[in-house]
């Protein structure tokens, strides 16, 4: 005999939990994540007095570039690049400006060009450089490190593109790390589910808090008539301190005001596992023995492009400052890497030099046929 529901398996679930009192503790909350995730993640690691703190946002960067340099340290150690060990720290150096400079330039060219002309009275006074409030483009970042990589081996008179391969190589760790911050701190939101979808959404669906804040809320009257479940210590409510509520660990606000948020698709999380651990695995299967330089660098344009243009069918769009939606951007973007890629493997097969790299020990390599 096989069983059937006559409603959706999570509706089922959340009914189970609304019977469970308020204090029911473990059993009440995994029932009623069947339904959805509701964000309340902190964007501070540690949190010290009124929007100061170490924010998960920075701690993914540092995590990045560490395992960017211990990757790197550990092919200069067993002789699998050219880099030799002293040299990793100050490569590494360029890299992190790289990083920054270019990933900050490309957001504000690309995205949001008023911060150009945006000045405040608090550090560090120019929007531009708002780095702890977010906004980071990747596709500026990647440019902006293989302008270092040039840059640094013309200088040392190490060939670019093998530099290029040894970043591109350790890319996806903080790519990956990267979305994962994305997500904690409630940015870059995915693309709302069907309509249809939204009555039950499934457990994997997130909903943002700050949704409440925006203007053109549509269900605004019904979360204002739940204000008064919370004040804040001047005895003031509204949709801000609800929403302050919910990201203090205040599950029955939670409960309350999740019925009149838009469910949406963890869209962070999807590039965290396609740019991160896709694309990483996808580089060390094509240099699992040596390649040409340049040959794991344009591998790496063509799969984070094909990725990023998959992934994006998943984000949310609004209008860039140049007025179309952000999907062309990023979409454009990434064809423009994919034809480069396609052009920098192309390219390197043709030219005369030696194969680098490897990731088999090097006695290993020196067994395979023409490797």
């Amino acid at each position: 005999m096989a069983w059937r529901f006559q409603k959706p398996v999570s509706t089922v679930l959340i009914n189970c939990a609304a019977r469970i009192p308020s204090d029911g503790g473990t059993l009440r909350r995994m029932l009623l994540l069947a339904q959805s995730y509701m964000h309340d993640l902190s964007p501070f690691a540690i949190r010290v007095g009124d929007g100061f703190g170490i924010r998960w946002y920075g701690l993914a960067y540092l995590a990045g570039f560490v395992g960017g340099w211990l990757v790197l340290r550990w092919m200069a150690r067993t002789g699998r690049g050219l880099l030799r060990p002293e040299q990793v720290g100050d490569f590494m150096t360029w890299m992190v400006i790289g990083v920054l400079v270019g990933g900050r330039l490309g957001y504000v060219l690309f995205y949001s060009i008023d911060l150009l002309w945006t000045f405040s009275g608090s550090f560090p006074f120019w929007g531009v450089l708002e780095i702890h409030k977010g906004g980071m483009a990747s596709h500026g970042g990647i440019l902006g490190v293989m302008a270092a990589c040039i840059f640094y081996g013309l200088r040392h008179r190490i060939t670019p593109w093998h530099l290029v391969d040894c970043v591109a190589f350790c890319a996806p760790i903080g790519l990956g790390l990267g979305r994962l911050a994305n997500f904690v701190n409630g940015e870059l939101w995915g693309r709302p589910l069907s309509p249809e979808r939204q009555a039950a959404a499934p457990w994997w669906a997130v909903k943002y808090p700050d949704e409440m804040l925006d203007p053109e809320f549509q269900n605004g009257a019904n979360v204002d008539s739940l204000a008064t479940m919370v004040s804040n210590p001047n005895g003031e409510w509204g949709r801000q301190t609800l929403r302050d509520a919910v990201y203090a660990g205040r599950s029955d606000v939670s409960e309350a005001i999740a019925p009149y948020l838009t469910a949406y698709y963890p869209s962070q999380l999807f590039q965290a596992c396609t740019d991160g651990l896709l694309l990483f695995a996808l580089l060390a299967i094509v240099w699992w023995k040596p390649r040409k330089p340049g040959i794991i660098g344009g591998w790496f344009m063509i799969g984070y492009g094909v990725m990023r243009i998959a992934s994006e069918q998943f984000r949310a769009q609004y209008l860039t400052n140049w007025g179309v939606s952000s999907i062309w951007p990023a979409a454009g973007l990434s064809a423009v890497m994919i034809a480069i890629g396609l052009g920098m493997i192309w390219w390197c097969l043709r030219r005369q030099g030696d194969k680098v790299g490897g990731l088999l020990s090097p006695h290993a390599i020196a067994d395979i046929p023409g490797a």
